[in-house]
């Protein structure tokens, strides 16, 4: 199993939103970004994601699993960009910020850490354990 973190605007696609969508699957649609295409690539079904609040908030408050892999966007007609299935397994108990993690030696590699502007990112298991241990979710490795 591989790890990931997933970016979104709340005002865009929030994690509530992503919740009420749940057990169903949602396309996680919109990213032009080539390195965070590569990475959704990359996923496979059953891999594990943060979902990240960007913006004000700043802080991981979902964990989601894939569970389509990599396939045509369907909000453009561009073949260029692709996107994968999400869908959400729980809330984080306690939110883990951006700080937190900037604060946190565990964590000073990870690339929300040195490159917070990518929307989508993997994340180490051993990152991942150590976030899900800040915000108290055992469940999550």
């Amino acid at each position: 199993m591989q790890y990931w973190l997933f970016k979104s605007e709340p005002s865009t696609w929030s994690w509530q939103q992503q919740l009420a969508k749940a057990p169903e699957c949602e396309e996680w649609d919109g990213v032009r970004n080539y390195q965070a295409r590569n990475y959704m690539r990359q996923m496979k079904t059953g891999d594990r994601g943060f979902f990240y609040h960007s913006q004000k908030e700043k802080a991981i408050v979902g964990i989601v699993e894939v569970c389509v892999e990599a396939h045509p966007d369907s909000t453009t007609d561009d073949p260029r960009w692709e996107c994968v299935d999400i869908r959400a397994i729980q809330s984080m108990p306690d939110p883990v910020t951006l700080a937190m993690c900037k604060q946190d030696p565990r964590l000073k590699d990870m690339v929300l850490v040195n490159n917070s502007r990518l929307s989508v990112q993997p994340v180490r298991p051993d990152e991942w354990k150590a976030v899900c241990e800040l915000g108290g979710c055992n469940t999550g490795y």
